[in-house]
């Protein structure tokens, strides 16, 4: 890559700039202090947030200064949403949700060495100010014509609900951001998501009213699946980066279910591999698509970028126990646990005949059927196949005193749980 602007465009992570030549010529030039907001709605960051995480990585490795901001006082707000007014969350909330979204971000960006990145607060500067200063300061500087005209705003003032004035207010809590963070930091570009290009614009026109100077700006596309669908749910909602809220061992599971059609351009954006890497990665997949080659590598670089090494190598070895290849009794308490919670399952005992555990757990639907599958092979404990008609399940079986997993065949897999 020439520059830095060429490698982002390249992994897909340009999707809207003020001005291309002009950004690029600042980022070869630099370096350049920028900033990306994460506002505290809930109490932790999700995939959408991780798109904006790499795009900072990549800026404060090619040597730009980063701010890293956690929106105290906008997220008492929220941004507004097309949809509906959101509930507020009470203050106290809020300062918990801001300090674990400060401790999430710090593996992703460098606090320390020679070009450290900042954590800044929003409520620092907007808690000491009086709703006259707000209103002079800034509010005399936005035109509401104008405001009405951003998308998410329109949205809402044609729906029966309308919006309230706190949320139609918040692009001018983002807009004093950046005039800030211009003031007091030399910051000259803001990033985000491009569904916050309205907001973003609050901030570089309020700079250019104030300060008679332009700067930059730029957005991320959104990520979508290869039919065009938003990229980043699950049938449990979002794909959450805090491990309480999403388990390392589903997040590595969502993304090693990738399609095919996308998984080269998911490898682009959200790893750090080299286009020579990519390229081989894309061959194994047109020529040995059976493989996931390409699955396999997003999934474990993304899970070692967000929970680190080892949490990925356990949740492999979970995988390959899964598959019918190890020993389960290797997983840890919490790892066996999420790669189990998925399962069928059924409740069984120390002494219960590996029959009735069968049948418990419906991977056969009579006893008759459990002793065929017995006789026949295809039976199997904890990946150790079970021949003997009258065999049960004993004590050291339960792995880690919870579950024993039963298999039927190859692929037919249940969790027997342990009955209190």
């Amino acid at each position: 890559m020439s520059d830095i602007f060429d490698e982002l465009q390249w992994r897909g992570l340009v999707a809207q700039t003020t001005d291309d030549q002009a950004l690029r010529a600042a980022l070869a030039g630099g370096p350049v202090t920028f900033y990306c907001g994460f506002d505290p709605t809930a109490p932790s960051l999700h995939m959408g947030n991780l798109v904006q995480l790499i795009l900072m990585r990549h800026l404060q490795r090619a040597g730009h200064r980063a701010l890293c901001l956690v929106g105290g006082s906008t997220g008492l707000i929220g941004d507004p949403k097309p949809t509906a007014e959101r509930t507020l969350s009470s203050p106290e909330t809020v300062a918990k949700w801001v300090a674990r979204i400060q401790a999430q971000v710090q593996p992703f960006l460098d606090f320390g060495g020679d070009n450290p990145a900042t954590m800044v607060n929003n409520l620092d500067w907007t808690a000491p100010m009086s709703a006259l200063d707000f209103l002079r300061d800034v509010g005399k500087h936005f035109r509401v014509n104008a405001m009405i005209k951003k998308d998410a705003i329109a949205t809402r003032l044609a729906s029966q609900d309308g919006i309230s004035y706190t949320e139609f207010s918040y692009q001018l809590l983002q807009g004093l951001d950046y005039l800030h963070l211009y003031r007091t930091y030399g910051c000259t570009l803001q990033t985000g998501g491009t569904d916050q290009w309205g907001n973003l614009t609050a901030g570089s026109d309020l700079i250019h009213r104030t300060e008679h100077q332009s700067v930059h700006l730029m957005t991320t596309p959104l990520v979508t699946t290869a039919d065009g669908t938003k990229f980043g749910k699950t049938e449990g909602g979002a794909v959450w980066l805090d491990a309480e809220m999403m388990s390392p061992y589903a997040f590595y599971q969502f993304w090693i279910n990738a399609e095919d059609a996308s998984v080269i351009g998911y490898l682009k954006l959200f790893t750090d591999r080299t286009p020579e890497q990519i390229d081989a990665l894309a061959t194994s997949l047109a020529q040995t698509p059976f493989k996931r080659d390409a699955q396999r590598t997003l999934a474990a670089d993304v899970t070692t970028l967000v929970h680190g090494q080892g949490a990925t190598s356990a949740v492999q070895a979970a995988s390959a126990v899964l598959f019918g290849k190890g020993d389960p009794a290797t997983l840890d308490a919490s790892t066996l646990r999420d790669a189990t919670a998925e399962l069928p399952a059924g409740q069984a005992a120390p002494g219960d005949s590996v029959v009735d555990a069968l049948v418990a757990t419906g991977l056969v639907d009579s006893r008759n059927a459990a002793r065929r599958v017995i006789s026949d092979g295809g039976a199997s404990v904890n990946n150790v196949k079970v021949s003997d008609l009258e065999a049960v399940l004993t004590e050291a079986d339960f792995l880690h005193g919870q579950v024993a997993l039963l298999r039927r065949g190859r692929k037919s897999l249940a969790a027997a749980r342990r009955s209190s």
